[in-house]
């Protein structure tokens, strides 16, 4: 236990430290882009650090989440996989159908062949 501390005692100070760079360093690059782009292509005025930081913050936010990544994604997947091997070539083929008609791509390209 005494050693684990010890450890914990250098890892935690140089976490602290890396997580902090890592933040300057986004911001860094989001100003330095931002005002790099954005003045001369469409007139904005350029932005602080702080501003970079905001909006590295709501970019995160808004298309990166909260870091709490659950089983949502992966277990849909895995769900859609297998209700598509218990399926049998017919079923597969109704259910492509149902997804072509309900998102507009029309009728599947066998049976665009079997009716000419």
């Amino acid at each position: 236990m005494n050693r684990r501390r010890k450890r914990l005692i250098w890892i935690a100070p140089l976490a602290i430290l890396g997580l902090a760079l890592f933040i300057f360093v986004g911001g860094e690059i989001v100003m330095y882009l931002w005002n790099w782009l954005l003045p001369p292509l469409f007139g904005w005025r350029q932005i602080s650090f702080w501003q970079a930081l905001g909006i590295l913050a709501l970019c995160r936010i808004l298309f990166g989440g909260f870091g709490c990544h659950g089983p949502g994604r992966s277990d849909f997947r895995r769900r859609m996989r297998d209700r598509c091997d218990n399926m049998t070539p017919e079923e597969r083929e109704q259910f492509r159908q149902r997804m072509r008609e309900r998102w507009g791509f029309g009728p599947s390209t066998s049976e665009s062949k079997g009716s000419a």
